[in-house]
């Protein structure tokens, strides 16, 4: 009986201790990079072949909506022999190899955290293409997604304590402590922030629930929306003799997804806005909200003033602003 004791303490011991190592968390490092940056890892031989410029195709494509081309990410190229170390904490990671495999797949944390690596093999360089082709989609929107988040995180830590917003629409958006809030009409609230050049601006209203309502003249509705808030409210540079405000750049159409903001389908604009009379432009983001529960669409746009300067992270940081949005 006593050995049989024994046993019975060593069983629950080794027990315990099994437990105990499940239980205790792993720790893994913070990631580390740019907003917007992604390593890309891959031999020298297939970044500088037709490899390489499938994924530069994809993963460095143009954004749409802006005066000018800027990639969707900036890419850091680097062999597998330097992906080691503290560079394996990058938080996005595009890792492309030849192999006796043929897969693709994101894998989430593997370093550091926050981290998405997606991992692409194939036996020939062919298979490599195709396995892009078919997955840059969802690799780009796995990325994007980690990156507005980092980027929530970052701008959590001094938050602006205004409560226009919530005040005049029932809403509540995080946004820095650096954001003022610089104009409030009955029906408008106009958020900005001063950088090198130029100005950071959030503008919100309201509009009917039943606005939109005809597929056809969509897009033309919402240029409309956007030049009468402007004539009314987002007034150009004082020009003796000349009326100057903010309206959508006529030459070219804005474009239209579906979206979905603080838990409600939406409609996102991306385009260009210029003000009438007066040599400005810039690059806008729209959220047309559908909040069927007041019975309206809450509008929340985000625009960039910023002559002669790259506004993709500008225009990044509203997007990660506006999609903080909830609704009381």
């Amino acid at each position: 009986m006593k050995h049989f004791g024994t046993l019975a303490l060593l069983f629950f011991l080794i027990l315990s201790s099994s437990c105990k190592e499940k239980n205790r968390k792993v720790y893994k490092p913070q990631s580390l990079g740019a907003i917007n940056t992604v390593a890309v890892v891959m031999e020298s031989h297939l970044w500088e072949s037709e490899v390489g410029d499938k994924v530069r195709e994809h993963f460095a494509s143009p954004i749409v909506g802006m005066p000018w081309e800027e990639p969707l990410f900036s890419i850091d190229y680097m062999p597998q022999r330097v992906f080691t170390g503290t560079t394996r904490h990058r938080r996005a990671v595009l890792f492309v190899s030849l192999d006796s495999l043929n897969v693709a797949h994101i894998k989430t944390d593997l370093y550091a955290t926050p981290q998405k690596i997606a991992v692409i093999k194939g036996t020939d360089r062919q298979e490599l293409i195709d396995n892009i082709e078919q997955n840059a989609n969802q690799i780009i929107a796995s990325f994007r997604n980690t990156e507005i988040a980092e980027a929530q995180e970052r701008f959590k830590r001094s938050l602006n304590k205004d409560k226009a917003l919530e005040e005049k629409f029932g809403i509540k958006l995080n946004f820095p402590s650096l954001f003022k809030v610089g104009k409030q009409e009955d029906n408008f609230v106009w958020i900005d922030m001063e950088i090198p050049k130029g100005t950071m601006n959030i503008i919100a209203y309201e509009m009917p629930g039943n606005s939109f309502e005809t597929d056809s003249t969509f897009v033309m509705d919402i240029v409309r929306m956007r030049d009468s808030i402007g004539e009314r409210y987002i007034p150009g540079p004082d020009i003796p003799d000349r009326v100057t405000y903010m309206i959508t750049e006529k030459a070219f159409a804005p474009y239209v997804f579906a979206a979905t903001i603080g838990d409600k389908k939406a409609a996102e604009v991306r385009g260009i806005w210029e003000v009438k009379g007066y040599p400005m432009a810039g690059p806008f983001l729209t959220y047309i909200i559908n909040d069927k529960e007041n019975n309206r669409k809450m509008v929340l746009e985000g625009f960039t003033f910023a002559p002669a300067t790259n506004k993709r992270d500008y225009m990044f940081e509203l997007e990660a602003i506006m999609k903080t949005v909830r609704f009381n």
